[in-house]
């Protein structure tokens, strides 16, 4: 079975880190001490006794940090993270150690520089490593080797979108043994699966020994037979997953938290709701509006002044917007258009040819530097260097009655620029494409995910061709 198949590639992969370990440490001591014949003399035995210690405290590392953890479905990026925690803990461990050494003349004079390069060539080899195995796991699997033995327990649209995903995804070595479901006639099938039974016949299967897990895919109105079913399976001890039916009215990344022993599904996970995460954002976003505020000057100066000399009016325009938590605030830009009736200006959107935009504001407008004066609200803290754009209140009292979910974007701060705008949704473009991409990003966010999307807009957000 899966399980004593899992238990050997577990040892396996202990025994593979403890191989990377040594093989880092030994490369790194080779670059940095193996070309000196004396301090290579002088330390053989404190480097050699520290190579041994650092092996089983680094698989420790990797053990707390849920490396050794099934990984058919686990994504690349979350498996990364979790080697650099491990690593830069156990580097940070070490440091601590050489400090809490003083002047003792084995700590005084460990090489500082091996260090480095050990952390450095452990994170590359150890990536390598586990995407080779990674590779070669899914190859197996996909040739039918190492399969995990399933059994769906209720016929639902939940059991179909699990078979569905499995399906698509033969790498993972799923293998579907049957459904079981009180409702259904025997036989019926759905992409190669059949119905095999009714529940109640669960016992008499799990007696057999011959299964992996339990996939309970109950229908919402059969959650009344979840205790019973819950408890066979505890019963027999195969390990058990519940994949909820609700997914259909709740099409979102639902997660789980602790509420004092009380298990509570929160209907959209929102990274940005942490006030770690939250402070980490304000914090980049006011240094980020300072610099860019002093590296864009001379623009934002020559815009002014461009702005002045062709239209009469004001200089900076300011326009109310939705900003977090639906609260209205002013936006500012350079002035693009001629001055026009309040009750006009907040019921309309540019389209192509507006006579309304002048021949300066035209073309700041196509560059983005009309939006230049943003950087003040980011400072001001309406705004967000990265973030869903902000909409009138006009549009978004109107959009909140058309289009699912519209409102979700305010649960974060507005942002100079987006997932949408640089994936092309700015302007007159589609709104709905826009709040997709607006949700993809509140889901996902990570300070990574905003630094690629300021990446992005150097190329793809800064000229707008969607900008009349």
């Amino acid at each position: 079975m899966i399980k004593d198949n899992q238990e050997r590639l577990n040892h396996l992969h202990v025994l593979l880190d403890g191989v990377v370990i040594l093989f880092s440490y030994a490369l790194a001591w080779l670059i940095v001490i193996g070309s000196s014949s004396t301090a290579r003399n002088a330390m053989t035995d404190v480097y050699l006794f520290t190579g041994i210690a650092i092996v089983p405290a680094f698989l420790l590392l990797n053990a707390f940090f849920q490396l050794y953890a099934p990984k058919r479905v686990q994504t690349a990026r979350a498996e990364l993270a979790n080697i650099l925690k491990a690593n830069t803990i156990g580097i940070f461990g070490i440091a601590l150690i050489l400090f809490l050494g003083g002047k003792n003349p084995y700590f005084y004079h460990f090489s500082r520089k091996m260090v480095i390069y050990f952390y450095v060539i452990n994170v590359i080899a150890e990536v390598i490593m586990r995407n080779c195995l990674k590779y070669a796991l899914r190859s197996m699997r996909t040739k039918g080797y190492n399969q995990k033995h399933i059994l769906l327990v209720g016929y639902s649209r939940a059991s179909e979108s699990f078979i569905d995903r499995v399906t698509a995804n033969p790498d993972w070595g799923y293998k579907i043994r049957g459904i079981l479901d009180d409702r259904e006639d025997w036989g019926t099938e759905y992409k190669g699966v059949r119905v095999i039974g009714k529940i109640e016949d669960l016992s008499d299967i799990l007696k057999l020994n011959t299964l992996d897990e339990i996939a309970i895919t109950l229908g919402i109105g059969e959650y009344a037979n979840l205790e019973g079913i819950v408890a066979a399976c505890e019963k027999s001890g195969v390990h058990t997953k519940f994949v909820p039916d609700y997914f259909k009215f709740i099409p979102t990344r639902p997660y789980m938290e602790d509420l004092n022993g009380l298990p509570v599904i929160n209907i959209r996970h929102v990274p940005l709701t942490d006030p770690l995460n939250a402070s980490m954002k304000r914090a980049v976003d006011i240094f980020g509006a300072i610099v860019a505020i002093i590296l864009f000057s001379p623009f934002m100066l020559g815009a002014a002044i461009a702005v002045k000399l062709t239209s009469p009016g004001e200089l900076i325009f300011k326009q109310e917007r939705v900003g977090l938590h639906n609260k209205p605030f002013k936006m500012y830009k350079f002035r693009s258009m001629t001055v026009q009736a309040p009750d006009k200006e907040r019921k309309e959107w540019t389209t192509k040819g507006d006579a309304r935009v002048t021949a300066v504001g035209r073309f700041i407008r196509k560059t983005s530097i009309d939006e230049m004066p943003q950087f003040f609200n980011v400072l001001k803290g309406d705004m967000s260097l990265v973030g869903p754009r902000p909409e009138r209140p006009f549009f978004v009292e109107k959009f909140r009655e058309e289009i699912p979910r519209y409102m979700i974007k305010h649960q974060v701060r507005p942002g100079m620029t987006g997932w949408a705008q640089v994936n092309g949704y700015r302007g007159d473009t589609s709104i709905t494409k826009r709040i997709e991409h607006d949700l993809y990003y509140i889901e996902n966010w990570t300070m990574g995910f905003d630094f690629k999307i300021l990446f992005l807009t150097f190329f793809k957000g800064f000229i707008n061709k969607n900008a009349y």
